[in-house]
């Protein structure tokens, strides 16, 4: 018999230890009825989507390749889409730098603009420009200078200084009208995204550049903004697949048709093929959202690099070059 390091027998030791442990995984019985349920669920799906004859997939597809269709969706849907971004984004953005400006006033007038627009629901907003805009300027919006103001009158000034003057109607109630309504309302949103950016930057970034020299607009722009990017793009990602199916509702602009939705909804009305007419615009959703996806991950990559755990690549890439070191 042999001492251990703490002078008791060797034998005596091993005696007191353990045998093999035996052990079992804990059964997960829910999780298998669970994959069970929703196999049954997604195999009666499919099966009611293929062989159900209300959804004529033929028709479907003979939907989606109709011109007025395929125009809507690039004119309606994705054109309108890209310039009421343009619109919110670049008003957003002014919004937040105002929102945060010293100036009260400006400060004051970014958040009642925020206010407002957030409050009014998208499709009232268009309903009310589509229909009202007419009735408020009923000779027209003129630009210049107003010189039929009652108390410019009063001062003695007469005379028409406006030089252009556009219709009501048809400039609030078509594609312009959209792109205005749309991107009006846009921007109270973007506003507040851009804002929780730009804080989301230390202000010592900010102060470091006014210190180099660099004006203050020089340095929103090429030392504040290009970091808060990491910060606006991801929910700025998902306003745009919002905003891309929010042009559906540009159907209650009445002068307005070359949009997605009411080209389908129109050859629902005309053939009575309501769900496969309807259900090609589902797809052409789909597929346009899975798209914007795939751009905004991309985004979020090109953004957030140096930021956070690097990735699995830049880690290899870091061990070899150690490496080669030694």
């Amino acid at each position: 018999m042999t001492a251990g390091p703490a002078g008791e027998p060797t034998s005596t030791r091993s005696a007191e230890r353990p045998g093999r442990i035996e052990a079992v995984g804990v059964r997960h019985y829910g999780r298998w009825v669970a994959v069970a349920v929703i196999v049954v669920l997604v195999a009666m799906f499919v099966n009611m989507i293929i062989f159900n004859p209300v959804f004529n997939w033929p028709f479907v597809f003979e939907v989606m390749n109709q011109a007025p269709v395929i125009q809507g969706l690039f004119v309606g849907t994705l054109l309108v889409t890209v310039l009421t971004m343009i619109v919110g984004i670049a008003f957003g953005v002014l919004l937040a730098v105002m929102r945060l400006s010293d100036n009260p006033i400006l400060r004051g007038v970014s958040w009642v603009y925020t206010w407002v627009f957030r409050s009014i629901p998208r499709i009232v907003l268009l309903t009310f420009m589509g229909a009202a805009m007419g009735l408020i300027f009923p000779k027209g919006i003129a630009l210049g200078v107003p010189f039929d103001w009652k108390i410019i009158e009063a001062l003695g000034l007469r005379g028409d200084w406006r030089f252009a003057t556009f219709d009501a109607n048809t400039l609030f109630g078509g594609f312009l009208g959209a792109i205005i309504g749309l991107g009006a309302s846009e921007a109270a949103y973007m506003a507040e995204i851009a804002r929780a950016g730009i804080l989301s930057v230390d202000k010592g970034q900010r102060e470091a550049a006014l210190a180099l020299g660099m004006k203050s607009p020089l340095a929103m722009r090429r030392i504040v903004l290009p970091q808060a990017m990491r910060v606006i793009v991801p929910p700025t990602g998902n306003e745009t697949i919002a905003m891309m199916k929010d042009t559906s509702l540009l159907i209650v602009l009445g002068s307005f048709t070359s949009e997605l939705f009411y080209q389908v909804g129109a050859i629902a009305n005309r053939t009575y093929q309501i769900v496969p007419s309807y259900l090609a615009a589902v797809l052409y959703y789909l597929i346009v959202t899975s798209i914007m996806m795939v751009g905004q991950a991309w985004l979020e990559r090109h953004f957030g690099r140096g930021f956070g755990a690097r990735s699995t690549r830049a880690q290899a890439r870091a061990a070899l070059a150690a490496g080669a070191g030694h």
